[in-house]
């Protein structure tokens, strides 16, 4: 068994990633600039290491200390180890990401579709063999680079069909 991230809501699990490490990212629904924060998994705890924004305003501005570099501004916030985040779906802004080493998915290409106001919670969890995410549900189009993280290259599975409408 190894460390992962589950996904779940509802009291129903969406999904878990096998990850020890893994990158949060959203568009801020106002100011429509990326946001992203950087966690580890430490035993039954998330812990922020980085946090990023690619500008400031409207309830976003980067905390004292904050330095830029490569595009954005870049700090380590002073939070306490979290048992989880609490995400939700939105019809009035882009779908989360969520990155790891093995590349970017969207939310809802993990989950599965979320109705307007769903609440996903992700917490540190056993994650069982190397592919427990259900790869009907996973994304191939190529999604945004996170700051600081290099692509992987494709591989050579087939594409999934495309996502519904929202």
């Amino acid at each position: 068994m190894t460390t992962g991230l589950c996904l779940w809501a509802a009291g129903r699990l969406l999904a878990t990633l096998p990850v020890a490490a893994f990158t949060l990212a959203w568009t801020h629904s106002v100011e429509k600039t990326r946001w992203e924060e950087h966690y580890r998994i430490d035993g039954e705890r998330l812990v922020l290491d980085e946090a990023r924004v690619q500008g400031s305003g409207a309830g976003m501005e980067p905390a004292a200390g904050a330095a830029w570099r490569d595009g954005a501004w870049r700090w380590t916030p002073a939070l306490a180890p979290l048992a989880g985040l609490r995400l939700t779906a939105s019809s009035y802004s882009a779908d989360y990401e969520l990155c790891s080493e093995r590349g970017c998915s969207s939310l809802q290409s993990l989950s599965g579709p979320l109705a307007d106001g769903t609440v996903v919670s992700a917490a540190a969890c056993a994650a069982r063999g190397p592919a427990a995410v259900d790869r009907d549900r996973s994304t191939s189009a190529p999604m945004p680079t996170p700051m600081g993280m290099r692509r992987r290259a494709p591989d050579s599975r087939p594409a999934p069909p495309p996502a519904p409408a929202r």
